[in-house]
């Protein structure tokens, strides 16, 4: 009998059983007016979760929530005031939040040294501290109710820091790390707290970037997956695409192995030297 059926047969089911899973699912997601969270969004929605979006750009996510046939609400991620009222203004729309999704984000990158104070502060303020705050908000809802669980994006930059990407690899590797010690800490009483860890992704992140075919990209679809798959079989982390999981034995490989698979994947420049006429769209947005 051939593999190929006997694995579809095995994707279908697993299909299924995250369709199951996701059915009726009261899921908040930040950071998606566009790319992984507004794919994530329309994914978890086809799939019967019932979803609302948050995003700092109040008029694309009241459009993408428009276009979905979903809530929409304006969010910073930095102020936990603003993420307070994200959360409240979920339950008063659609219910009790089952599943918080912290996907808000931005990737500067180029010289460490050319980054102002002000950007520096912006990355991690977004990239981090707002999981912080978000999963903070989430959990207290959580704990002492019926459980729930919260998703965090990060990268595997968190895993595989690169010259160019400083402190987009700093703030990921931190969402990595905080989300394993807050899982271990709140799973006991009923929330999972779990990390998606996305390749470089085809949206906007990776504008001006010269990939190659040694430097794995993914689609949104393939990281909403993921997503969708963690919230239906929860655990500690997981690659997006599965793949890419081999990227947690980096932290244990000789400094000068990785100063050879850089060189080898060209990511020791990479990141250093974009196209800035083709990022220029992207780096408006995000403050660069």
């Amino acid at each position: 009998m051939s593999v190929l059926p006997l694995r579809r047969a095995r994707a279908d089911r697993r299909h299924a059983a995250v369709r199951t899973a996701l059915n009726g699912k009261v899921v908040a997601i930040t950071g998606g007016a566009r790319g992984i969270g507004l794919q994530t969004a329309t994914a978890l929605h086809e799939a019967g979760a019932i979803v609302a979006i948050g995003d700092i750009d109040g008029d694309a996510v009241g459009k993408a929530a428009a276009d979905l046939g979903i809530n929409g609400i304006e969010l910073d991620v930095t102020k936990a005031s603003s993420f307070e009222q994200f959360l409240d203004e979920v339950e008063l729309r659609i219910g009790r939040i089952d599943v918080l999704v912290n996907n808000a984000g931005i990737m500067p990158v180029g010289p460490f040294l050319d980054y102002s104070e002000d950007l520096i502060r912006r990355t991690v303020e977004i990239d981090l501290i707002g999981v912080m705050l978000g999963s903070r908000a989430a959990a207290r809802r959580m704990v002492g109710g019926r459980g729930g669980q919260i998703v965090n994006v990060a990268s595997i930059a968190g895993r595989l820091p690169n010259p160019g990407l400083t402190i987009y690899n700093g703030a990921k590797a931190g969402v990595i790390e905080f989300s394993e010690a807050l899982d271990a800490e709140l799973a006991p009483q009923g929330v999972r707290v779990s990390t998606v860890m996305p390749t470089f992704t085809e949206t906007g992140l990776i504008d001006g970037l010269k990939t190659n075919a040694l430097v794995a990209t993914v689609t949104p679809e393939q990281v909403a997956d993921g997503v969708a798959a963690m919230i239906a079989f929860p655990r500690v982390r997981a690659a997006a695409p599965r793949s890419m999981g081999w990227v947690s034995v980096n932290t244990v490989l000789p400094h000068p192995l990785k100063q050879a698979l850089r060189r080898l994947t060209k990511t020791d420049s990479i990141f250093l030297f974009p196209d800035s006429s083709q990022r220029a769209d992207y780096n408006a947005r995000i403050g660069q």
